[in-house]
């Protein structure tokens, strides 16, 4: 008896231990919605996976396609999900065959809810059923959306942790990206409820800020919420967000440049390089999913260079995990800090304003004593040593440095 004993006990507990080793940084990779909205097809797909590995995103840490809302064709006579035919007609096993074979990983879409936000089959009442699909199917990662379901937070709640319980039924580590956008305060039951990331905030739009203030984050549904918005959102939520769960301040804007779609509704007519490079900047210090949503097929080299930069990529996906937090707030810049794992220290300073500012920073304010080395990660070299930092900071920049403590 004590042998069947313990080896049920072995067994509860490699159960409960099943996917808490999944999103230990935050996941990267691109998603099909900004570029494509819900006109995906495999071959575009395959395409994106070939330029992933060619244009060394990859190579880079982007190593997740995400397919968004759009690919659903309906339910077959046993009610199991299936792709749509004209759009995939080799079927979502072989795509992730594919994908698989390029040495990445496949995210797939659904809704908790009857009917996804675009229109089309999602999973209420389905959750194992779909999710032992989406495994047959060897997909990697869920982003399970929230329209057309109830305002409340108590059937989020259980919707999500009905999808997450039948994901780990499925016998395939499924990371799980919960997308209500904030409303509920995902931050704080999200990660109980199964979720690796949750979204903090609405869809993002490719503009620097709302044209209009938002008297609460509800209202970006409405306005459109810009960059500045949702960094100045999800920056307050450091202390929620760490190794094996996310805050999700939603997609990288870089390359986009006002393109017609999503990302271009509500005022997103573009923004500038300078701009882009100042989200992956603070996207990094804030350890937020890097999911970038240009084509990468034809995208231009600023763009690779924003997206690429490997010291700033190495600062998102620190193994300690530590968000940054903001140390300084004023009406013209922002300074965040973010302890590293090395023991190095990653600073940023965003200029809000629209002139240019000088700015001097004294490391000793935010408790770092003695002399640092200070690498400028976007010019990519080291430029001085000591102990404060005096520059001039472009409109809408933001300086990033890594600090090496020096004798």
């Amino acid at each position: 008896m004590k042998k069947y004993f313990f080896s049920a006990v072995f067994c509860c507990l490699v159960y409960l231990g099943k996917g808490q080793n999944m999103a230990q940084t935050p996941p990267m990779g691109w998603m099909t919605w900004n570029y494509f909205a819900d006109n995906i097809n495999e071959k575009d797909i395959k395409e994106i996976a070939d330029a992933l590995v060619s244009s060394g995103m990859a190579k880079a840490g982007y190593n997740h396609i995400f397919i968004d809302d759009g690919w659903q064709g309906g339910r077959d006579n046993r009610n199991n999900i299936i792709p749509d035919p004209m759009k995939f007609p080799s079927g979502i096993k072989a795509l992730a065959d594919y994908v698989h074979s390029k040495g990445l990983k496949l995210g797939i879409y659904s809704d908790a809810a009857s009917l996804t936000c675009a229109g089309y089959t999602a999973s209420l009442n389905f959750e194992q059923q779909d999710a032992k699909t989406f495994a047959s199917w060897d997909i990697d990662y869920l982003k399970y959306d929230y329209c057309g379901a109830p305002e409340d937070t108590e059937t989020a709640k259980k919707r999500y942790a009905a999808m997450a319980n039948a994901l780990r039924e499925s016998k395939r580590e499924i990371v799980l990206g919960v997308c209500e956008w904030g409303d509920r305060q995902p931050w704080l039951w999200a990660k109980e409820a199964g979720g690796q990331l949750w979204r903090t905030t609405a869809d993002i739009r490719d503009k620097w800020k709302s044209s209009q203030l938002a008297s609460k984050p509800s209202d970006l549904h409405r306005l459109g919420a810009g960059i500045m918005d949702i960094y100045d959102i999800n920056v307050e939520l450091t202390q929620y967000a760490g190794t094996g769960g996310w805050n999700d301040p939603d997609m990288l804007m870089a390359g986009l440049y006002g393109k017609k779609g999503p990302s271009g509704e509500l005022g997103g007519k573009g923004c500038t390089d300078v701009e882009y490079r100042s989200q992956m900047s603070l996207w990094a210090m804030m350890s937020s999913p890097l999911i970038a949503s240009n084509d990468v097929r034809t995208m231009n080299e600023v763009t690779k260079r924003i997206l690429m930069n490997k010291e700033v990529i190495a600062i998102n996906q620190d193994a300690l995990g530590k968000p940054a937090v903001r140390k300084i707030k004023i009406e013209t810049y922002d300074v965040l800090m973010k302890p590293l794992s090395n023991g190095d220290i990653a600073i940023a300073i965003l200029n809000r304003s629209d002139k240019t500012q000088t700015i001097k920073i004294n490391l000793e304010a935010f408790g770092l004593t003695g002399n640092y080395l200070i690498n400028d990660l976007w010019l990519n070299k080291m430029i001085g040593k000591g102990k404060s930092w005096n520059g001039t900071v472009e409109s809408h920049e933001t300086k990033l440095f890594r600090l090496q403590a020096s004798k």
